[in-house]
């Protein structure tokens, strides 16, 4: 069995160690294009904390109902 392993990590190796060595991070270094305003940022920031705040919030608001045996 091992004999096998060995075999598929031989062969594996070169294939897995072309493909690492082709990835790219895509990074751009200019500024961007346009200027984002303080309402946009102030909705994006309310959404993303409604997002991840607000499946929190439901569960600890309905926590008794959720402690209830029926």
């Amino acid at each position: 069995m091992s004999g096998l392993l060995l075999t598929a990590l031989r062969r594996a190796g070169p294939v897995l160690r072309t493909q690492a060595g082709s990835q790219r991070a895509h990074l751009f270094t200019r500024p961007a294009k346009e200027k984002i305003g303080p309402l946009e940022t102030v909705i994006a920031m309310g959404m993303f904390s409604l997002a991840i705040l607000g499946p929190s919030g439901w569960i600890l608001a309905h926590l008794e109902d959720y402690k209830k045996k029926e």
